[in-house]
């Protein structure tokens, strides 16, 4: 009876398909960084091993895949809200920046370790360029496919567990 009145949520009960809202962020986002790491699709920088991922930071990340996992969070967002900037995920990846005795401040994340990832995601198909009105990048019908896959088997992965 109650179904009745949610169309919606009696249509998307009957998708065989797992999408990834419904896997765990971090489940989804370690899956396809490995895949992205096993398949060796993006090219490194030869600055990797230097930078910090913002000025907020005082050390570089220590783990070596950082730069997957970023790659991976990163065609998350993209896929879950569309139409998302440099400029736009430069503050969704920063943080609090400590200024002494002062009150702390919003900083913004390292635009240039974005803006790489972006092209190196442009050049295996993942996202696009948006033509619409917001801007920004969207995800292909090919990198959908392929994201919905990985969390597919992230999600068998998680059952399995």
């Amino acid at each position: 009876p109650l179904l009745l009145f949610y169309p919606k949520f009696q249509m998307t009960t009957k998708t065989k398909g797992v999408l990834v809202k419904d896997v765990s962020p971090d489940l989804f986002i370690a899956e396809y960084a490995a895949h992205l790491k096993r398949n060796q699709w993006l090219k490194l920088p030869d600055w990797l091993d230097l930078v910090k991922t913002g000025n907020i930071k005082e050390m570089p990340p220590m783990d070596e895949d950082w730069y997957y996992i970023r790659a991976a969070s990163i065609a998350r967002k993209i896929y879950l809200h569309g139409g998302l900037g440099v400029g736009l995920m430069r503050r969704m990846y920063g943080g609090r920046k400590r200024r002494g005795h002062r009150p702390n401040a919003h900083g913004n994340a390292s635009g240039a370790i974005i803006r790489h990832i972006v092209h190196q995601l442009e050049a295996i198909g993942v996202i696009e360029l948006n033509t619409g009105t917001k801007g920004g990048r969207r995800i292909t019908q090919e990198g959908k496919r392929d994201l919905d896959r990985i969390a597919g088997r992230a999600a068998k992965a998680a059952r399995r567990n």
